[in-house]
């Protein structure tokens, strides 16, 4: 492609590439994917993403083609692979200036550069890094930041690789940049600092930026770059010198409006500056013992003394709170129960924990977690009246505690009081005992001390379980408080209920459950909607719990189940909704049989629920979990549901249909227990089976469930379902026998030998492209025991039950092997009694016997 004459043809269809008019759109689509391959395309890419009087979205447009084209063709041994030649021209022009005016071009440029460095660098690319290196050093702002950002994203991308060969280089140039790299950051740094107090806003965010790239190169280098880092002087300069730079930054905030870009900066700096040492803790454990104790008493002082007030903010408790719980829960740090076994470097790191956690310090983090952090705050009460959906959804974040303050706490709190449990319980009895008794509820604060306190009893439920009486506390302080109606009690209403579910697995007598039941029956028609929910966890809890007893359960079921099913009706959320049908369910589940009379509701409600939740697939999810439960009680009567059931099964096992993705796995569930479960085989039933062969041939983790549903149709229908779909089902085999697994083959095998078992006369005729491979494997001694053992009682059973197919099968084979029939019969019964050994189980045993005896009374010569 020369370049002169294309420049102009490729700017032009890059234009027509960037319309919303998809009849200019679509063709300029199609012929710049097929210039990709066209040698020298790549080069006038360049030179139309480098000019900067073009057009913005022509020239991001550029950029984004060439990014692909790195991934597609620049390897060597990729098909239509770019010339050494153009590739080595293209690496001089990246590099060539570093002026981007646009922000996202810019990044995107310093992406493609890192793409080429991670295949190029620093073997055939060697004058890279020199140039970043350079050009980061220029007076020019732009030039500077746009080297600074393309350093980074080079960085990152080598520090990234995990070949051996690939690590060493990487530990090699870390090595040799190091110390710029320091230098570099610490006079962006210094910079930075003194600028904060001039006024200059885009001065101050100028330096801040090129201090947060330069931070992030050293983030890389640290993390990355050296096998052995405490033995290198400069890396633990560097990070013995973070926290003294952190208090730097922490103090800034303070000069620093709240709502600005700055203060975006600064505070995503002051989080890199945590990310360092938590990524370098978590690389390098042994690496990072001498900053334990700096790495404690800093994060200790900011987040649990009055240091931190005015300077803290969410996420850095959040970092500095996950600092002190991945120090206090390494594996690393933790010496063996006999002390001689641990390492001398394991033992250093626990002297140092040991020394820092005494008494006065852990019964100052415990209270301060319980009396400040787990105190509900007031935008959670507001949330509480305004959303209160919404505040159930933020309390059960799930897996969030890496990111949100209250569930960083309660893990902290959880680790902590399990590191230090016989230190920490005394403390926390204490602080039980100083709540016994009514809450005055015009005593807010003292509401939220006890909702923060019975949080913790709750959280450290496991640890306290010989030092809490809790069926006597049940009785006598909960039970008690349940019963407060009061609006304001809420909270505690709340809190309780949570409690005993956190305890009901621990320590609950079981005489004690019909009084919870009581209770939970009264909370469940609680006026709050949050109450109302959290009891239906608990709920859920006790009924899950392995000391369940049905015949206790039974005298509250009805007025439990129809108060979930309103609050399933109140809900709006479908996280809520969700949540809600998964209680139902359990319930279902324990109760079995005995939900019978109570579902009639539900049942009706489903199919209104199902139509309104067609956007929401993962409630779709909860709605199949349920109906499985439901049929599942319901037994035969579940035909009664097949109207709504049938087309729900449709739907979700329809590999055609997009949200088969969310809904194939329980749909294959309901399928089968609907089948399980059914008198017999309907015509609609039937005319799912549709949806099967597509199944089989997508050979996923599914099939086995597949099989017990072929198994299913085979019991309760096998005449009409294998005239039906036998061919078809027969044809998805022999495919699937080619490709699958052992194990796999023995599963089509048993639907075979299931087939020919219940319909002997149709079963042989209806699968009878399989039976060769089968008699095959027989007569030339299959290797795998339990296949073999599946091949004989496949044999067997049409031995048995069709002597006439088996015999017309024994010709087609002996022509095939072009033997005789006897010479071929005799071959197989002596590879059968040889392989007996392989049939384990008694019923295949005596199947055989029986087979092999049932040839006694033959003519045949062989006998």
């Amino acid at each position: 492609m020369d370049l002169n004459s294309a420049s102009t043809v490729v700017l032009q269809v890059l234009t027509q590439a960037t319309s919303q008019d998809t009849a200019v759109l679509k063709p300029a689509e199609e012929q710049l994917k097929q210039w990709e391959t066209q040698p020298g395309f790549y080069s006038v890419l360049l030179n139309i993403f480098t000019n900067h009087t073009l057009d913005i979205n022509v020239r991001w447009l550029a950029v984004l083609y060439f990014k692909n084209g790195i991934d597609r063709y620049w390897r060597r041994v990729a098909p239509h692979a770019l010339s050494e030649e153009e590739k080595s021209t293209l690496r001089a022009g990246l590099i060539t200036n570093f002026n981007e005016p646009v922000n996202q071009i810019a990044t995107q440029i310093a992406v493609l550069i890192a793409k080429v460095a991670r295949l190029d660098c620093p073997r055939q690319w060697p004058e890279l890094i020199p140039t970043l290196i350079e050009s980061v050093k220029v007076q020019d702002d732009l030039r500077q930041h746009r080297a600074l950002l393309t350093f980074y994203h080079v960085t990152k991308t080598l520090a990234s690789k995990r070949l051996a060969a690939d690590r060493k280089l990487f530990y090699d140039l870390a090595s040799g940049i190091y110390n710029f790299a320091c230098s570099l950051w610490n006079h962006h740094t210094d910079t930075f600092l003194q600028q904060v107090s001039s006024g200059n806003e885009a001065a101050v965010l100028s330096s801040l930026e090129r201090t947060l790239l330069s931070l992030k190169v050293l983030r890389k280098l640290t993390v990355n770059g050296f096998v052995e880092p405490h033995k290198n002087m400069e890396v633990m300069g560097f990070l013995h010198g973070i926290f003294d730079r952190l208090k730097q930054f922490l103090e800034c905030s303070r000069s620093i409006g709240t709502d600005n870009v700055c203060r975006d900066r600064l505070e995503k700096t002051i989080i890199l500056f945590t990310k360092v040492l938590l990524d370098f803790l978590d690389q390098h454990p042994f690496s990072f013992t001498p900053l334990i104790q700096r790495s404690l008493e800093f994060s200790v002082s900011y987040v649990f003394t009055e240091v931190g007030e005015g300077v803290t903010f969410e996420r850095f408790i959040v970092q500095c709170m996950n600092l002190i719980k991945m120090i206090v829960k390494n594996y690393a740090y933790k010496p063996s129960k006999n002390f001689e076994d641990s390492s001398p470097e394991t033992l250093e790191a626990h002297k140092i924990k040991m020394a820092f956690f005494t008494y006065p310090t852990l019964t100052e983090i415990c209270r301060r977690l319980v009396s400040h952090y787990f105190l509900l705050t007031e935008e959670e009460l507001t949330m509480w009246e305004e959303d209160p959906e919404g505040f159930t959804v933020e309390e059960t974040g799930g897996d969030s505690w890496k990111y949100s303050l209250r569930p960083c706490t309660e893990v902290l709190f959880i680790d902590i009081f399990h590191e230090y449990n016989q230190t920490l319980t005394p403390v926390l009895l204490e602080m039980m005992q100083t709540l016994q008794g009514p809450t005055n509820v015009e005593d807010m604060n003292a509401l939220l001390i006890k909702d923060a306190v019975y949080n913790a009893v709750g959280l450290a439920a496991y640890e306290l379980f010989d030092s809490v009486d809790f069926d006597q506390w049940f009785k006598n302080q909960l039970l008690p408080e349940l019963q407060v109606i009061h609006n304001r009690y809420k909270p505690l209403r709340r809190r309780v209920i949570w409690l005993i579910g956190q305890w009901i697995s621990v320590k609950f007598k079981s005489d004690l459950r019909p009084m919870l039941y009581e209770a939970i029956c009264n909370l469940l028609q609680d006026q709050d909607l949050v109450v109302r929910i959290e009891t239906a966890t608990t709920l859920k809890l006790t009924v899950d719990d392995f000391e369940f007893r049905t015949d206790q359960f039974l005298p509250y079921l009805e007025t439990m189940f129809t108060l979930l099913f309103q609050l399933l009706q109140q809900v709006t959320e479908c996280d809520t909704k969700m949540h809600v049908l998964h209680v139902l369910s359990c319930v279902i589940e324990r109760v079995n049989i005995q939900i019978r009379p109570y579902v009639g509701c539900l049942v009706q409600y489903l199919p209104l629920l199902w139509k309104q939740s067609e956007e929401h697939n993962m409630l779709r999810c909860a709605i199949l979990t349920t109906l499985i439960h439901l049929v599942q009680g319901l037994g035969a009567d579940s035909k009664n549901l097949y109207p709504f059931l049938l087309p729900v099964i449709q739907l979700s096992t329809d590999v055609s249909q997009p949200p088969h993705v969310y809904l194939l796995e329980d749909g294959l569930e309901l399928w089968l227990v609907t089948l399980e479960n059914s008198p017999c085989v309907t015509p609609e039933l039937l005319r799912i089976f549709q949806n099967m062969s597509p199944l089989l041939e997508l050979s996923s983790e599914n099939l086995r469930t597949c099989f017990k549903i072929i198994n299913g149709y085979i019991f309760l229908s096998s005449t009409e379902f294998l005239q039906t779909y036998a061919v078809g089902l027969c044809q998805s085999f022999c495919e699937l026998l080619k490709e699958i697994t052992t194990e796999g083959q023995v599963q089509v095998l048993k639907v075979v030998e299931n087939a020919l078992k219940v319909n002997p006369v149709l079963g042989p005729q209806m699968f009878q492209p399989i039976l060769p491979c089968v008699f095959r494997g027989i007569i030339e001694g299959e290797r795998y025991p339990v296949v073999m053992s599946t091949y004989l009682g496949v044999m067997g059973r049409v031995l048995l039950q069709n002597t006439s197919f088996f015999s017309s099968l024994l010709n087609e084979m002996a022509h095939k092997f072009n033997q005789e029939m006897d010479q071929l019969l005799g071959n197989m019964i002596e590879m059968w009694v040889d392989r007996m050994d392989n049939i384990t189980q008694p019923e295949r045993r005596k199947l055989s016997a029986l087979a092999l005896l049932s040839l006694l009374p033959s003519d045949n010569s062989q006998f």
